[in-house]
């Protein structure tokens, strides 16, 4: 029952004023129920009348589901102009996969999610890593998961086949947006490396867990012998070294495992890079 103050002005249109007690049940502002019921195609003074009188008054018991944009805009007087409909969530319908184009809006900068891709900017993708491709508000273009086949390709709904290897996730990005821009308006893309599989480093000789590791991280040499368990007993500290190719030659570097721990020749504590072999002579 809404209160007395409120019976006495005409009431809106009981599914915009549904939508909004909805709206404002799940913790939304009054800027936000305003845009999206405007988006929807309700002319922005009825909105704001609707939002007024929601104040005053209290919603139903119990509320009913939200109606649909078609059926929203059906009891109009005046047909709106297409546009997109609200977020799903907020107006409790299911919303088409894929916007028709010319119908989608920008995405809000505030509400576009944000994080990290999981390896550091420059990282170079390769086979064998795991992707996921999150396209925002567009779940059925988004792939959870996805391992880059031999050959550096992978599979994205629409635009099928997609060449990522030796690109930097923000490249991917960039490449299945453009790609997706045929069928979606300003598809914003993120893409995750949820498992680095292609990069790696190889320890051999005197180490605990001698063989490949997975370089998720810019690790130094003595990081990598940590990784790889340390060093045997029988291991020769001070000639360990470094197997680097570059431009088809294989260089040597060398590393004085004592001289470094002890805070000395830091210098020989490098960075390494995928494909370094360190070599700990017994």
């Amino acid at each position: 029952m809404v209160s007395g103050a409120a019976q006495t002005e005409k009431a809106p249109p009981k599914e915009l004023l549904q939508y909004i007690y909805d709206a404002k049940g799940r913790g939304v502002n009054d800027a936000r129920i305003r845009r999206d019921a405007v988006a929807v195609g309700w002319e922005s003074a009825i909105v704001d009348e609707a939002i007024a009188y929601a104040k005053k008054s209290k919603p139903p018991h119990p509320v009913a589901p939200a109606a649909d944009g078609a059926a929203i805009r059906a009891r109009q007087s005046i047909a709106p102009t297409p546009v997109a409909a609200a977020p799903a969530a907020l107006l409790g319908v299911q919303r088409d996969p894929l916007p028709v184009a010319g119908q989608s809006q920008p995405a809000d900068p505030k509400d576009i999610p944000t994080g990290g891709r999981g390896v550091p900017d420059d990282y170079l993708i390769g086979s064998g890593d795991t992707l996921q491709i999150s396209v925002w508000k567009e779940p059925d273009v988004s792939v959870p998961s996805v391992v880059v086949r031999p050959g550096g390709m992978i599979t994205v709904p629409l635009i099928k086949d997609v060449e990522v290897e030796g690109l930097t996730p923000r490249q991917v990005e960039k490449v299945i947006a453009d790609g997706l821009g045929k069928f979606i308006i300003a598809p914003n893309v993120t893409v995750v490396v949820t498992a680095s599989n292609s990069k790696k480093i190889y320890v051999v000789g005197a180490v605990r867990a001698e063989g490949p590791l997975l370089y998720t991280y810019r690790m130094t040499v003595l990081q990598a012998l940590s990784e790889a368990g340390g060093l045997t007993d029988y291991a020769k500290r001070k000639r360990i070294y470094i197997i680097r190719s570059e431009s088809g030659k294989d260089y040597r570097l060398d590393f004085n495992y004592d001289e470094v721990v002890q805070g000395q020749r830091m210098e020989q504590n490098i960075q390494l890079q995928p494909g370094d072999t360190i070599v700990i002579p017994h």
